[in-house]
């Protein structure tokens, strides 16, 4: 339904005639052609490139609606009802992620005759499911403009869950371990669950990129450092516990934070996803309409 109002905006009819340029009175006309063409030119380069990572959309001031409208790049759009619940979904599956994991790494700071830590213990393998599914459900339901970049990071969870599953059942319970326990102990088992944090990784890059948080960014660092130091073995265990404690503390910052955010925000420039869903020839309507648009506004 969203794609089909977007596209109404293409189906109006047209004022200016583009069958052939608008005539410029001009000493120049041969320069000015020119100038039309590539002016012409930059706007279908830009309607057809939108920025991949501009998360922030603009919003519209001209309208006193009670439901913003934000301006994109192929159009004005709205927050749906539809809209709040995935980004809210969004945001819980990194909440439980980010929960699990501090939990679940929390047991290598307690002290060994220690209840909890032993509770904890005895529970990894249930946190890293729950993180892992949490995660994945995220990934999901991301926004990001260039589909292969998100099938990129669903293909690297798949994987890694892929992996996690027969680590655990080939090699963990024949040894009498759990999966986590099985990682800390062998090193080389980060080649199989390494993966589904490579996907991690990407999520906090791209909040890192998109909204310029700290935290994201220092975590894009320290998750694949701490894993290749434990994979080679060229960390040893008090650096590791630094970056440990690290990971959990900006994790416990990023996840927090999340839900200070506007819901726009996590959707970002909605306009290019209701351009992505329509046919091609519905695309070359309305990026036809734009580009008319655009030019009388610049003759």
């Amino acid at each position: 339904m969203a794609a089909s109002r977007l596209l109404a905006c293409a189906t109006t009819p047209s004022v200016t005639d583009t069958s052939t340029p608008p005539k410029l009175s001009s000493p120049a006309a041969n320069s000015n052609k020119e100038a039309y063409g590539s002016l012409r030119l930059s706007l279908r380069l830009r309607l057809r490139s939108p920025t991949i990572f501009k998360c922030k959309a603009l919003r519209d001031g001209s309208t006193t609606s009670l439901d913003p409208v934000y301006q994109g790049v192929y159009g004005p759009w709205t927050v749906e009802p539809a809209d709040v619940r995935e980004v809210i979904s969004y945001r819980s599956g990194l909440v439980t992620a980010a929960a699990s994991f501090v939990v679940a790494a929390s047991a290598a700071f307690w002290p060994q005759n220690s209840d909890v830590g032993a509770l904890i213990d005895r529970n990894l393998d249930l946190f890293y499911l729950v993180g892992g599914a949490s995660l994945g459900v995220s990934l999901l339901l991301i926004h990001i403009y260039v589909t292969p970049i998100k099938r990129t990071l669903q293909a690297l969870w798949g994987l890694g869950a892929l992996g996690s599953l027969l680590t655990y059942t080939a090699l963990a319970a024949p040894a009498g371990q759990g999966l986590v326990q099985y990682v800390v102990h062998n090193p080389t088992a980060v080649w199989f669950v390494g993966p589904l944090f490579a996907a991690l990784t990407g999520v906090v890059f791209k909040e890192g990129l998109c909204y310029g948080k700290l935290e994201a960014g220092l975590l894009t660092f320290i998750i694949p450092s701490l894993l290749l130091g434990h994979l080679t073995g060229l960390m040893d265990d008090g650096v590791k516990l630094s970056l440990l404690g690290a990971w959990m503390l900006l994790f416990v910052i990023f996840s927090g934070r999340k839900f200070s955010q506007p819901i726009k925000d996590d959707i970002g420039d909605k306009s290019v996803f209701m351009f992505n869903s329509l046919h091609e020839d519905e695309k070359a309507a309305l990026i036809e309409k734009l580009e008319q648009q655009e030019l009388g506004k610049n003759l």
